[in-house]
């Protein structure tokens, strides 16, 4: 194998947690969408210490073993709010992922930022279709990699999204965008013609189905040259066990493995290749408490200094909750687009507005039952938007409610109710009065949202009538803290955009 392992910290496991393959197979370990989840999540699942276990007993009892991830490392716990990526990048290196591409989220603190972290990385970083020429990335990532076992070349390639409308303006500078599906076969063509690699591999951020394309069952089905995906973004638990979905025939029939594993670590996927026939299997790994007692003490040690930063401000009470409410059930996303709505009523010299709208993908964790911390919140509301009234007309409005509902819904106010079939709205109520087209609504909601942000495009044009002066969560926090005094966290779960 021609290729230099980049652990620091390699443990060779006395016991084997799982079955060795033989020598003449390729092991490929993959993660996606870790979201700075460094310790183990509310559900007890993932941790860095955990995963390491898993990658060490792999690469223990596999001579040809190799690491990688699909992207959004980072964004989603105080680790990422504190220390903006050093800790999860460098995490990256100490587990030994051998590869990766960035997501999304890699973007929130600016591509300049994201650079300078990524110079420091000995992790090898992947992009095949952005032209990052002249900019602040152009120096880190390759377009593809070859890696020889056995006799055997194995061609990867990354695969990013488009950053329009999904990363904040400003954020991916120097960064162009290149057709995903054209990039993806001329290079896997390049790879498996002219360099002569006997499996191609895309590592992708696309996300698993659904719009915008390309999605991974896009690139998949156009494809002539790409054997595997690895997949990230949409948050897919792929089961090995659905073949119909782990598998989708490309342009001349045959079946590519789309492989993805969720999000925050909880899995991590294993895909076994036989070098002779090039045959393959996919399997994953759950990461729980069974792995405590062979973590590393090494690694342990090197997250204490950021650990401690942490833990102060999971320890500062700032509200009380009513009840377990999971960022993936109606109640979460409600209570924080009431708290907007109110929010709207402040920032509008004390008239109401019409609405609020908050995306689904601006809560990054749950709440428990009981004390509810300064940690949890900024977790809660972990991105750095502002709360922005904008006015829209009703056609346009009814435009962004369709946007919402190809995603499944999001958040709005109490005083909205609107009924989605096909992913599109078929009827959207404010204060029970349907949508006037030629009418002007003042709505409120985040700045993220407001520039076009989650392919928002109908609200680009609005006019800005004010803006909040500091993030989400602190507004939240004083939200909690006088219009909630003396009262529990305890919102409706009765879902405003329903079928």
């Amino acid at each position: 194998m021609n290729i230099i392992v980049k652990s620091l910290l390699t443990i060779l496991l006395p016991v084997a947690l799982f079955t060795p393959a033989k020598a003449d197979k390729l092991v490929i370990l993959h993660t996606n969408d870790t979201h700075s989840q460094i310790d183990p999540n509310d559900k007890n699942l993932g941790g860095v210490l955990r995963r390491k276990v898993v990658i060490d007993s792999v690469k223990a009892n596999n001579r040809n073993t190799l690491v990688v991830d699909a992207g959004d490392a980072v964004q989603g716990t105080m680790f990422f709010n504190l220390y903006g990526g050093e800790v999860e990048y460098k995490m990256l290196d100490l587990l030994g992922y051998d590869m990766a591409i960035v997501g999304n989220h890699d973007f929130d603190n600016g591509s300049e930022a994201l650079a300078k972290l990524l110079a420091k990385s000995n992790t090898r970083w992947l992009s095949t279709n952005y032209d990052l020429k002249g900019g602040p990335l152009e120096n880190i990532f390759e377009p593809y990699a070859i890696y020889e076992f056995d006799g055997k070349k194995i061609g990867f390639i990354g695969l990013n999204l488009r950053p329009h409308g999904m990363i904040a303006d400003g954020n991916y500078n120097g960064v162009e965008y290149l057709d995903g599906i054209k990039a993806a076969n001329s290079t896997a063509w390049h790879l498996r013609h002219n360099e002569k690699a006997d499996m191609v591999i895309a590592i992708s951020h696309l996300g698993y189905s659904g719009k915008p394309a390309p999605k991974d069952i896009d690139i998949a089905s156009q494809s002539e040259d790409i054997d595997i995906i690895i997949g990230g973004h949409s948050h897919s638990y792929i089961n090995p066990a659905d073949s119909a979905k782990a598998y989708v025939k490309n342009a001349v029939g045959k079946p590519v493995l789309i492989a993805q594993v969720g999000k925050q670590g909880m899995n991590v996927g294993q895909i076994t290749i036989d070098l002779d026939d090039l045959s393959h299997n996919y399997s994953t790994i759950t990461v729980d408490s069974r792995l405590d007692d062979r973590t590393s003490p090494d690694l342990a040690a090197i997250l204490v200094p950021y650990r401690a930063g942490v833990d102060s401000l999971m320890q500062i009470k700032v509200a009380e909750s009513a009840g377990n409410f999971e960022n993936s059930e109606p109640a979460l996303i409600n209570f924080v687009s009431d708290f907007a709505f109110e929010m709207g009523r402040k920032l509008n010299n004390g008239k109401p507005v019409d609405l609020a709208f908050m995306n689904k993908g601006s809560l990054r964790r749950s709440l428990p039952k009981g004390d509810v911390t300064l940690g949890m919140i900024m977790m809660m509301q972990p991105f750095n938007n502002y709360l922005e009234v904008i006015d829209v007309k009703g056609k346009d409005l009814l435009d962004a409610f369709d946007v919402m509902a190809m995603r499944g819904g999001d958040g709005v106010s109490a005083n909205v109710e609107a009924v989605m079939k096909d992913r599109k709205c078929t009827s959207v109520k404010i204060d029970g009065k349907k949508i006037d087209p030629n009418k002007t609504y003042r709505l409120i909601t985040i700045d993220y949202l407001a520039n076009g942000g989650d392919y928002m495009e109908p609200l680009i044009s609005a006019p800005k009538i004010a803006r909040s002066k500091q993030v989400v969560y602190k507004d939240l926090l004083e939200y909690l803290k006088t219009d909630m005094k003396g009262q529990k966290i305890n919102p409706s779960n009765v879902r405003r955009m329903h079928q």
